[in-house]
């Protein structure tokens, strides 16, 4: 490669080696190095122009009086570096500090009476970098410093002060076990619902699942989608991932519902024999969902309006002041759905940004800031439901925190956003969208993972002072005992694959791991929200060490923990300071494992390149069935009634009911159950590496939310669990 490139390559954090996910050490090449750069903006086709672009990010740098963003840790001194030239260096400088709580510091500082870092030539003068200390005892949270000359303001900085590590609440950190459900909200059936799960059935499932004794619900992302797009329903690729997906709203909650006014359009819609349709139907509608949702939110919202945002009323404040904390990333969001509503409207291409007309590519365009200002109304609509999904969420969240519940509420956070989405749309300089996120071949992927996933910039992050990240830790942890972060070693490097490549193609490029690490700690303190990092796939012993310092969970998945002579090991064994469970969404239920019905889907749908390979599969399964056989029966997890033979036992409720006591007699601190497997259902409800082929993200539950907890059988399994925690328990 060109010594330029090669520099880059290093400057830039793009990984040239790794060991990947079976011990294996495995190379990047560098035709994908350079596409990688080449996705980071570099002008890598045109040496020349290459490397004018080098040398002006090289001066830029040098000319920057103070860095951006800079953060401390809990015990590190106050030291900044500052830039000047030769010329200004024996000045007096004047450096106001501004702390987050409002107070002010001033100091004056003369650069050469400090510590000389470096010196750089510039084209026509002298620059001198120091290391400039500050005897301040800088309190935890987000500060700023500004650097001036005589009256010229000449620099800015944010200053990060973070914790030793992330929040713990005490009784866990005491020892004591709990254990929780994880649910897909949509999944959820009930009588009062809409076709979707909502969170007046969350608030239920909360109350029901806390008098079993539950600590927790855990959630799968429910980060905003697309209203104009309802059938892009995948959690995992959403448009926002600081807002919440406004189908989750009860509309009969929001007020005015009840009004005269509405109630007369509800039954002109015919509402009640639409909704016993919609909840009849074995998979989500996404669709009519959407469409029943949307009609009947613009009737409650016009009536709201004329009630309420008309005049100078508490409800108006309170809405005003949720939109104002929300600021521009609100605003975009809800100007980027409205903008989409109108072009779908008008027949035209809408499913995202990159299709939208040429004058509406990018928010801060002229013609977006009209069409915001002419189509008000619908704005105001799209930042309403943002502000009654935000108070339903926190309703329930209450009621899990009056109910007992330790942890209460869990929320995941997604890796990323979508192509077409509206974090994108309203800071493109942030994404590398000719890349996607993805992961290299291992145990969950074979042939690699393309999660179409634009990913962000770590330098624009940097230069952002990292008010992305923040704003998304901060507003997930909202409301929140705790936030599952998906696929968590983003936080030190992602698998980016350059657009058109197959996955196995792409390389690591590195983020900034000890600072985003102290700013998931600082906003989980402020939260009191403890931090599970799902560590699954190509995950460096060192960086999982790393995790645990900061006080973060680990995640441990049953199957997943063998030996290397294939049997299961102990969930006694497993790290204190993690969350276990047995299977996630991109997994088959219990049944369905145990069946290998998703050996016989994966075949329906060609996911498997030949027959052979598919025989290897059944022939794992079998030997691994026969290995867990021998671990339950091992730790006395099932009766005598289930035999030790894998060839004479099917899935039963024992076998069932018996794998998911076992695993609560374990040491993981916290311990997730798929309501799914509570109510041994078959179907998965995703299948990685498929798109049409199956009904992803839509599959609901197979008994209504009112029925569950009215069975005997999945009472006794939640005593169990609570009596096998109790037990576990070290307190």
């Amino acid at each position: 490669m060109n010594q330029i490139i090669e520099g880059l390559v290093a400057s830039r954090g793009i990984e040239s080696a790794f060991v990947d996910a079976w011990g294996n050490p495995a190379t990047v090449t560098d035709e994908t190095k350079i596409k990688l750069l080449k996705a980071m903006g570099y002008e890598v086709d045109d040496l020349t122009l290459l490397e004018q672009q080098v040398e002006d990010s090289v001066t830029q740098q040098w000319l920057n009086l103070v860095n951006p963003v800079q953060v401390f840790k809990h015990d590190e001194a106050l030291v900044f570096p500052l830039r000047v030239s030769i010329d200004t260096a024996a000045e007096v400088y004047n450096v106001l500090l501004t702390l987050e709580s409002g107070e002010e510091q001033r100091f004056e500082i003369e650069p050469v009476e400090q510590q000389l870092l470096n010196v750089a030539e510039l084209e026509d003068e002298e620059v001198h970098e120091y290391a400039v200390a500050l005897d301040v005892d800088l309190p935890m949270g987000y500060h700023e410093l500004t650097v001036s000359l005589g009256d010229a303001e000449l620099g800015r900085s944010r200053l990060i002060k973070v914790p030793e590590r992330c929040f713990i609440p005490e009784p866990i950190e005491n020892g004591k076990k709990i254990w929780g459900l994880s649910v897909q909200l949509y999944c959820v059936r009930s009588q009062k619902n809409w076709g979707i799960g909502d969170f007046s059935d969350l608030t239920v499932l909360v109350k029901n699942a806390a008098c079993q004794g539950a600590d927790f619900i855990g959630l799968n992302p429910i980060h905003e989608l697309y209203p104009a797009n309802p059938d892009a329903c995948s959690p995992y690729g959403p448009s926002s991932r600081r807002w919440l997906n406004y189908l989750y709203i009860d509309v009969e909650q929001v007020p005015e519902f009840d009004s005269k006014v509405v109630q007369m359009w509800v039954q002109s819609f015919g509402l009640e024999a639409r909704l016993n349709e919609l909840r009849a139907t074995e998979y989500v509608d996404y669709e009519g969902v959407a469409e029943v949702k949307l009609a009947a939110l613009n009737q409650v919202f016009t009536e709201f309006r004329s009630v309420y945002l008309s005049k100078n009323t508490k409800h108006n404040k309170a809405f005003k002041q949720f939109v104002k904390e929300g600021g521009e990333s609100l605003q975009t969001l809800a100007v980027f759905e409205a903008l989409q509503e109108r072009l779908k409207a008008d027949g035209k291409d809408y499913w995202g940004w990159p299709v939208f007309p040429e004058e509406y590519k990018s928010y801060d365009m002229p013609a977006v800031a009209e069409f915001a200002k002419q189509n008000k109304e619908r704005v105001t609509f799209y930042l309403f439901l943002q502000w009654q999904a935000a108070l339903q969420f926190e309703d329930a969240s209450k009621a899990a925190n009056d109910a007992g519940m330790l942890i209460g509420l869990y929320r995941d956070l997604a890796v990323g956003v979508s192509e077409g989405s509206a974090e994108i749309w309203g800071n493109q300089d942030l994404y590398c969208i000719d890349a996607s996120v993805g992961a290299p071949p291992d145990i969950l992927g074979p042939l690699g993972q393309n999660w179409g996933l634009p990913p962000m910039d770590p330098i624009k992050l940097y230069e952002q002072a990292y008010q992305p990240i923040i704003d998304l830790f901060s507003s997930n942890m909202h409301a929140s005992g705790a936030l599952r972060i998906d696929h968590v070693m983003a936080l030190l490097r992602l698998w980016w694959v350059y657009r058109g490549d197959h996955a196995s193609k792409g390389g690591y490029v590195c983020y900034p791991v000890e600072d985003l690490l102290g700013i998931l700690a600082l906003e989980s303190q402020r939260n009191q929200s403890l931090v599970i990092g799902e560590d699954l796939g190509t995950v460096p012993e060192e960086i999982r060490s790393k995790l645990a310092d900061n006080g973060m969970y680990s995640y441990r998945v049953f199957f997943f923990e063998q030996a290397e002579d294939g049997g299961f090991y102990s969930p006694s064994h497993y790290p204190e300071q993690s969350m276990s469970t047995l299977t996630t969404h991109d997994m088959p239920t219990l049944i369905g494992y145990w069946h290998c019905d998703d050996l016989a889907l994966g075949k329906e749908l060609g996911l498997y390149p030949d027959a052979d390979v598919l025989a290897t599969l059944y022939d794992s399964r079998h030997e691994n069935k026969q290995h867990i056989l021998d671990t339950l029966h091992g730790h006395h997890s099932i009766t005598k009634n289930v035999s030790h033979n894998v060839n004479d036992v099917g899935m039963s409720t024992e076998l069932n009911y018996g794998m998911q006591t076992h695993m609560a007699t374990g040491s993981s601190a916290l311990l997730s159950l798929q309501l799914e497997d509570w109510l041994q259902m078959d179907k998965p409800v995703n299948i990685p590496g498929t798109f049409k082929e199956y009904p992803n993200w839509k599959r609901k539950l197979s008994r209504n939310l009112e029925d569950i907890f009215d069975d005997s059988d999945i009472v006794a399994l939640a005593k169990n669990l609570s009596g096998r925690r109790k037990a576990a328990s070290s307190e």
